[in-house]
């Protein structure tokens, strides 16, 4: 059945061609008419050729835009989520040994190699009655002691 498909296209394009194609009748042609008629087979050939150039550049074109709509389609269809998760309870002696496998066997203490912080106790000022301190600094005296303890 192949090779009767093959030899029917074959027979086809034949017959299309012959129908197409009229036979060149060069005999009798002086050198000019030969000239002219060469130049009239050019054109046409760079007609035929740019014809072929543009349906090329079409079916290029479409393909890339055939192959990008394939491929959204593809996003949008969902191909590409990840599956939902389910929640597994796991505790860490158990994390520990399925990350580390069989060499931990004994469970791990996690806050035991934390640092420890010391917070540091602010000083607070020892309130004294006011009415000492003015007397204290009254005059030319409490402002001495002022000047030299600013400096």
């Amino acid at each position: 059945m192949l090779e009767r498909d093959k030899q029917d296209r074959k027979e086809e394009r034949e017959r299309v061609l012959a129908e197409r194609i009229k036979p060149l009748q060069l005999a009798g042609l002086s050198l000019e008419e030969l000239q002219t008629f060469c130049k009239e087979l050019h054109q046409k050939i760079d007609a035929v050729d740019e014809e072929r150039y543009d349906f090329a550049a079409k079916v290029s074109k479409n393909d890339t835009e055939m192959q990008d709509l394939s491929q959204k389609i593809f996003e949008l269809k969902g191909k590409m989520k990840r599956p939902n998760l389910k929640r597994v309870r796991v505790s860490a002696d158990a994390m520990l040994g399925a990350l580390l496998g069989a060499k931990v066997k004994e469970s791990v203490d996690f806050k035991a190699n934390l640092k420890t912080v010391k917070k540091e106790e602010e000083k607070k000022e020892e309130v004294t009655d006011w009415r000492k301190n003015v007397d204290a600094m009254s005059g030319m005296e409490g402002r001495k002691k002022l000047f030299n303890a600013g400096q």
